[in-house]
């Protein structure tokens, strides 16, 4: 498979599909894809940020050496809302190494505290915050306070996932 070119062809979840499958369990082929999520050009990130995201939550393991970049790459200024959402909804499904936490909790809670921010980002970034404060419980008071100051304002699908985390937290 020419990856570049596929993920050129069409954006949809089938495409999707195929992309993963093509990955399957296979480092080599996963790092072909990151590489392009990290260094295409905008569509082609863009549009790798998804099949990234479903290979790293079927296979974890797979960005084990790549947890540096990933984070480096959230980092980014402009970054496309595919790209953040697609790499915050993984993180909400693996265990994040130490190493790594305290970089996340500060990006997630810049997502959550953000005015402009997508709601899928901020409704993940919601659950990964909740996940680590499991054991960081310092960060509870201020988690709450976000999410319960945003709760009048915000969609059901917000104030439904702002629900669970609370009672998760209590």
């Amino acid at each position: 498979m020419k990856l570049r070119e596929e993920i050129l062809k069409e954006h949809s979840k089938a495409q999707c599909t195929r992309i993963v499958k093509w990955v399957g369990g296979k480092q080599e082929r996963f790092n072909e894809l990151f590489n392009l999520f990290l260094k295409g050009e905008y569509r082609v990130v863009q549009r790798a940020a998804w099949p990234v995201g479903y290979c790293v939550i079927a296979y974890p393991g797979f960005i084990t050496k790549h947890w540096g970049r990933l984070i480096k790459k959230l980092q980014e200024p402009n970054l496309h809302d595919s790209v953040k959402r697609n790499t915050i909804r993984l993180l909400q499904d693996i265990e994040i190494p130490k190493k790594y936490q305290g970089e996340i909790m500060n990006i997630c809670f810049a997502y959550l505290e953000s005015p402009t921010e997508a709601l899928a980002i901020k409704v993940f970034s919601m659950t990964v915050l909740g996940g680590l404060a499991k054991q960081y419980p310092e960060i509870i008071p201020e988690l709450k306070l976000l999410i319960e100051d945003q709760l009048p304002y915000q969609t059901a699908g917000f104030k439904s996932r702002a629900k669970k985390i609370l009672n998760l937290l209590s």
